[in-house]
């Protein structure tokens, strides 16, 4: 509750509606509330409902699973993420590196790309070996493109990009703005591009990915 006191009004205007679930009593201490968020992300997901329910939305498959225990502290985790269309499941067109910190009054998911040819990665999810070469040294930042979430006091967790800091050469684009809702078994992702006029080039319009937990 005081970290959604804290910054309630900085994110007030990026928070996106989540549904309710039972109350969950607060923790305190930084390795509880950073593995809170951790449990809440790592699985298999998939939009394939949604896809199904509204043809301008993508079947997609979103992994994200743990590495890298020997660089974890007790604020700190790393998660691989993964994703791709599910008819193209071998051939992602997402990998990234996400680092959980508990930063005090709030969460944070930095992110990161692999080296060099991130497909040589490709499955890292099922296979964490795979990325046995690589430590968070060799990752590149995407610098401005952190997101800061709040815990609710229904356990869910949202927030979102900070405004453009978040730059993008994709498809015309000069910024991109990412919002997240993490829910019991529901991550909601809505990533969308912009050029300089602040039109959107890339992204979905209408609203937010709905991914739900399969494993």
């Amino acid at each position: 509750m005081q970290r959604a006191m804290a910054f309630g009004a900085l994110l007030a205007t990026a928070l996106l509606a989540g549904c309710a679930s039972d109350e969950v009593a607060p923790t305190t201490s930084a390795a509880s509330e950073i593995d809170r968020l951790q449990a809440a992300m790592i699985g298999h997901f998939t939009s394939a409902g949604q896809a199904a329910e509204d043809e301008a939305y993508f079947d997609v498959t979103l992994h994200m699973v743990p590495i890298w225990p020997e660089h974890s502290t007790d604020a700190v985790r790393w998660l691989y993420v993964e994703q791709a269309i599910t008819a193209a499941a071998d051939r992602p067109y997402r990998q990234r590196v996400y680092r959980l910190s508990d930063e005090g009054l709030a969460l944070v998911s930095a992110v990161y790309e692999l080296p060099g040819d991130a497909q040589q990665y490709a499955g890292a999810w099922r296979d964490v070996g795979l990325l046995a070469s690589v430590g968070p040294d060799d990752l590149i930042e995407r610098e401005g493109c952190a997101i800061t979430l709040i815990e609710g006091v229904d356990g869910s967790y949202v927030g979102s990009t900070n405004e453009d800091d978040c730059g993008s050469t994709l498809r015309g684009a000069t910024y991109a703005t990412s919002r997240v809702t993490i829910r019991d078994g529901v991550v909601e992702s809505w990533d969308q591009g912009f050029d300089a006029a602040g039109e959107q080039v890339w992204g979905a319009e209408k609203g937010p990915y709905v991914f739900r937990r399969v494993d």
